[in-house]
């Protein structure tokens, strides 16, 4: 009887903390699609500006969790010539949400380096880069997580697009000896 009991009491506490797990990749519940779009105003002094993404997240109210947004296509990251988002803008990730209010967006940046002689080929934003030819700097990321207090609320009824401007001109600057520091300046443009 004891064994039972005990084993009865187990499960009530596994029942009980399933039941207070809030995590919104669980896809259960309504969920609309939100797509995270970037443009810049960028570091004047370059011809090519590639920042590489790791990850871009959405923060929902009173769950303490971040819930990722899928770059697209799908790939482990995504790379932008900030250069290139001079009056256009571009996918940085899309995809479902839980319905309900997010606080805050977070995106992660691995790296980022500044061209000077030539501009890069392709589009603005892909799963990879080829790095232009020439003469070239990295630029230092103290802090590669940028989190953007920017309250939505998602429904089912409609997709949304949250645009975002990465401003190169305030984000770059140079440290000297060739040294170049990043700072990411990152606003919300619009939440439509």
């Amino acid at each position: 009887m004891r064994m039972i009991s005990r084993f009865l009491l187990v499960l009530l506490v596994a029942l009980a903390a399933m039941g207070c797990n809030d995590n919104d990749n669980s896809g259960n519940g309504p969920s609309g699609t939100v797509t995270v779009r970037i443009q810049d105003s960028p570091f004047a002094e370059a011809q090519a500006v590639l920042v590489t993404f790791s990850e871009v997240s959405a923060h929902k109210s009173g769950s303490g969790n971040f819930t990722k947004l899928p770059f697209v296509p799908e790939s482990a990251s995504r790379t932008c010539d900030l250069k290139k988002l001079v009056g256009a803008t571009d996918v940085l990730g899309t995809g479902p949400l839980s319905e309900g209010h997010y606080t805050q967006l977070r995106l992660t940046i691995t790296s980022a380096s500044l061209y000077f002689d030539e501009a890069s080929a392709g589009p603005a934003c892909a799963a990879s880069m080829a790095t232009p030819a020439g003469r070239s700097a990295p630029i230092e990321i103290p802090s590669g997580e940028v989190k953007l207090n920017r309250e939505f609320d998602v429904s089912t009824a409609n997709a949304m697009t949250i645009t975002l401007d990465f401003d190169g001109d305030q984000s770059i600057r140079e440290t000297g000896n060739g040294r170049f520091m990043m700072q990411p300046v990152i606003t919300v443009v619009s939440v439509q």
